[in-house]
């Protein structure tokens, strides 16, 4: 019987159990992270809210209130704020009418091709500005569109913008007039203004200084 090494790279069986060892291993940490997005995801509820519990994806109901975004020195970027309640379009929405008005916003903007030109999360064309954080714009809540648009509310300027679009130019790039009715209208800022609650992780990087440095125009439409 010959004496000579074997060297263990050349060994079938060293290689067969490395590479279960690494299957393994990598299962159970994929399952880990799915359990924990998952937890991480998971959208809150009115309670969440009353008693300022803040979640990633705020309840529906989040409409109801103040959104503010601040720098969070601890995280170094800008997060959402739930401040007090706010009347939406004149009223306080149910956890089941905010829920429907929000299912609404997200079908019309999908039926309307709104990520044609913008981007949502990252997602879709380039052409327009992100409109993760539209609800947050400086130039909706300075009265500056208040004031172009007639409106008494930063949620009724925001209709009346998106119903006529043409009427009011911000931007070299104007919006079509997309025939928004104003049930799609209401239901589309609803979407918009949950969205800017949701806990991006600071996405977009620096709105709030981005938004400042457009003159003219908004930032968000």
């Amino acid at each position: 019987m010959s004496g000579k090494k074997v060297s263990v790279w050349t060994s079938i069986t060293f290689w067969r159990r490395s590479a279960a060892w690494v299957t393994g291993t990598a299962t159970v940490l994929l399952m880990w992270l799915t359990f924990d997005t998952m937890g991480q995801i998971a959208m809150g509820s009115d309670a969440d809210l009353e008693n300022g519990v803040a979640k990633r994806i705020p309840a529906a109901t989040v409409i109801n209130y103040h959104i503010d975004y601040k720098m969070d020195e601890k995280r170094g970027h800008e997060v959402p704020v739930i401040g007090e309640k706010q009347l939406f379009f004149g009223k306080e929405w149910s956890a089941e009418e905010a829920a429907e008005l929000l299912r609404h916003g997200k079908l019309t903007q999908q039926a309307k091709n709104c990520m044609n030109c913008h981007t949502l999360l990252g997602n879709g064309a380039y052409y327009a500005p992100d409109l993760t954080k539209a609800w947050l714009d400086p130039k909706w809540n300075d009265g500056t569109m208040t004031g172009i648009t007639g409106k008494d509310t930063v949620e009724e300027a925001m209709a009346e913008f998106l119903m006529h679009p043409s009427q009011f130019p911000t931007h070299e790039r104007m919006m079509p007039d997309l025939g928004i009715t104003k049930d799609e209208a209401i239901a589309l800022v609803a979407f918009l203004k949950h969205m800017s609650a949701i806990d991006t992780n600071g996405f977009p990087r620096n709105f709030s200084q981005s938004a400042k440095r457009l003159e003219g125009g908004t930032h968000a439409h």
